[in-house]
């Protein structure tokens, strides 16, 4: 055992003993409260477009229940998160204008504006999952948007402009016969660590309306009500897996590389992080009504799916589930990354612990995340909302058919959000009703981003939600709670720093986390690397590089940005 693992694991024991008590008295733990507020300031900061996708009352197709993602990222580099939010559209006529993406740009004062057709951005059509990264290592972050069809890679251009590079990339996404794939989470990664980025996008389904069965033809029926058919009994999507040439095109590597080798489809949200500490990204992917996957990669170019035997693929009693987002962090500290996924309503969302070498626990029942059953998950993350240095869960809801409304019955169409803290013991303990308006709004949720937009040192949530105004939950907080975001930027490596491991001890406590593109529910989070620190003033922080360097600095001064770059250390703040 490490000295940080032996120094990790006395402050577990202390903590254990903290908490006991507090976890046995929940009454009192309830009424002391968490001084933390989210609260929804989408329409005061300028978010003001109304997302659409599918029908809003019946809906006749899968494709429409799926929904669409959110991205925080910094596309002009001034150090303030900017918003991207994919949206969709429908089969029938659509009044007015025909919906797009939209991008915002961050004013730096709590407000956006709406850059869209400036940044020539704008397309319509059924988009699904977008990630962000620099494909082509010019210092400027692109963003991947997937749609059923043919997917947009936008080549940013510095400029405040951006152009769909997709189809000279050669990241199209047709199938040999023509049939329109239904693409959905995508995550940049360098899964062979040359220095360029590669691609990895999820499919659920491959759909074509004309033959696809309708709910009365089915009949297709939830609890006695018709509604669209799926998944089981249509045709799963393929995943792809697109090797970048370094030249500023790809190659599509899905078979040669074992991605097409798997039991589990439809898939939906993806995350990427090295799970198995060998020093390479690994692929997770949520699949919906079969076997979740996760891509060991075997450091020779091409992966196993290994879900099964890992013990990330089924429930606690063997049986397959709708897996739809999923979140990676290290909850309990001990230097592995552990993943919680979202399923449908009826069901538990999953936590699952990494346990070393290749093995995850089943945690979700012992943890205190299998008492909620009735919301139907998609966005999940772990968030320090409290910034106690110990990651907490938020999850993302909604149903999936509008013709449930809003009855009580499993919480309706429209629902709240659901957060569990994490307790620093192993367990956690739902404290949605103690977060204010923004948790408990109910909406009908699908992609969720993490990032500190108005860089207060307090994590926020974007939503993007369907048929319905996107939410922008700004977390306030009454206590302290010190913090660090470290920024990295590559020279060997990807630019972006994407799969850089990010280590960061302050007092008796040492976290850890990587750079990652995509997650959650066909989402992209703040590429910053965000760290509470409870009240430590100081920290030291380590980066482990794709490339094999290192970089270690100690930080005397907190509550502040740093960026360090490969091989040069700390350059700014």
């Amino acid at each position: 055992m490490t000295e940080w693992e032996t120094m990790n694991r006395r402050t577990f024991i202390r903590s254990l003993s903290r908490t006991a008590a507090v976890f046995s008295t929940a009454d009192l733990l309830q009424s002391a409260g968490l001084g933390v507020t989210f609260t929804n300031r989408a329409r005061e900061a300028g978010l003001n477009a109304r997302m659409v996708y599918g029908s809003e009352n019946r809906n006749r197709f899968l494709l429409e229940t799926t929904g669409s993602g959110a991205a925080f990222f910094d596309y002009d580099h001034d150090g303030w998160l900017d918003i991207f939010l994919v949206n969709g559209t429908r089969f029938e006529a659509v009044a007015g204008p025909a919906p797009v993406s939209r991008l915002y740009k961050n004013n730096r004062d709590g407000t956006f504006t709406d850059v869209t057709s400036a940044a020539g951005i704008a397309r319509t059509g059924w988009g699904a999952g977008c990630c962000a990264g620099d494909f082509d290592n010019d210092g400027l972050d692109d963003l991947f948007v997937s749609y059923w069809g043919d997917c947009a890679l936008w080549k940013n251009l510095g400029n405040g402009r951006f152009i769909d590079v997709a189809a000279k990339a050669g990241v199209t996404t047709r199938t040999k016969s023509g049939l329109k794939r239904h693409n959905t989470g995508c995550a940049f990664l360098d899964y062979d660590k040359d220095g360029h980025l590669d691609l990895f996008v999820a499919n659920y389904i491959d759909f074509d309306p004309k033959t696809a069965p309708l709910p009365e033809s089915g009949p297709c029926k939830y609890k006695g009500i018709l509604v669209a058919c799926g998944p089981p009994g249509l045709k799963g999507g393929r995943n792809i897996l697109f090797r970048n040439n370094g030249d500023g095109t790809f190659t599509d590597v899905s078979e040669t590389s074992g991605i097409l080798k798997t039991p589990g489809t439809y898939g939906l949200g993806v995350t990427v992080a090295d799970f198995d500490d060998d020093g390479y990204p690994d692929i997770y992917v949520a699949n919906d009504s079969t076997s979740s996957t996760l891509y060991r990669n075997n450091r020779d170019g091409t992966f196993s799916d290994v879900a099964i035997e890992s013990g990330v693929a089924y429930s606690p009693d063997g049986k397959p589930q709708a897996g739809m987002g999923v979140g990676v962090a290290d909850y309990d500290n001990d230097g592995r990354f552990d993943i919680v996924k979202t399923n449908f309503a009826g069901d538990t969302s999953s936590l699952y612990r990494n346990a070393g070498e290749g093995a995850f626990e089943d945690q979700t029942f012992q943890a205190g995340l299998g008492r909620v059953t009735r919301f139907l998950g998609w966005g999940a993350a772990f968030v320090d909302i409290d910034n106690d240095g110990w990651r907490d869960v938020v999850l993302c809801n909604g149903h999936v058919y509008p013709e449930v409304g809003d009855s009580a019955e499993e919480s309706g169409y429209r629902q709240r959000k659901v957060v569990y803290r994490n307790l620093a013991n192993g367990k956690f303990q739902e404290v949605s009703g103690q977060l204010g308006p923004g948790i408990a709004e109910k909406v009908p949720g699908r992609g969720m981003a993490v990032g500190d937009f108005d860089n207060d040192g307090s994590l926020d949530l974007l939503v993007n939600c369907i048929n319905a105004p996107p939410q922008l939950l700004r977390c306030e907080r009454e206590a302290a709670g010190n913090w660090l975001k470290i920024k990295c930027i590559g020279t060997k490596s990807n630019r972006t720093g994407i799969g850089a491991r990010v280590y960061c001890t302050a007092g008796a406590l040492r976290q850890t986390d990587e750079v990652r593109s995509g997650g959650s529910y066909l989402s992209q989070s703040d590429l910053r690397i965000h760290f509470g620190l409870a009240g430590e003033t100081a920290a030291s922080i380590e980066v482990r590089w794709p490339s094999g360097i290192v970089d270690k600095a100690r930080i005397e001064a907190v509550n502040r940005i740093v960026t360090i770059v490969e091989g040069q250390g700390i350059t700014g703040a």
